[in-house]
């Protein structure tokens, strides 16, 4: 069984900056990636960023040049530095991991999400 944690998120004004974590543990043999998701209110569920165990990394559009995600395989983390926060910002972001556990069977699993708000 495959956990995943998400910590970071919060209230913070227009322009400013907040760093999302995702710590994933269990009975993980390896990741083959990690990556953010988000929702807002009344708007569907989109990728904002995504980082393969090889660190091949895309974001979507809207965050290009704001955000950076990172990861650290030997904890099985993985960061989101946002910077230049906007309103439109404002949506639960979730943690999505892909990979194979012990018995050598894929999985992919979701954390409960963190609420990240930006507002003056």
């Amino acid at each position: 069984q495959v956990q995943v944690v998400e910590s970071g998120g919060g209230l913070v004004q227009p322009g400013g900056s907040l760093r999302l974590s995702c710590a994933a543990s269990g009975t993980i043999f390896s990741i083959f990636a990690m990556g953010w998701y988000r929702q807002g209110p009344g708007n569907e569920r989109e990728l904002v960023a995504e980082i393969t165990e090889s660190e091949s990394r895309h974001y979507g559009d809207y965050v290009k040049g704001r955000f950076t995600i990172t990861r650290d395989n030997a904890k099985n983390t993985m960061y989101l530095q946002m910077n230049n926060l906007k309103p439109e910002d404002t949506a639960v972001y979730r943690c999505n991991v892909l990979g194979r556990d012990y018995e050598l069977r894929d999985f992919r699993s979701w954390g409960q999400g963190t609420q990240v708000t930006v507002s003056s």
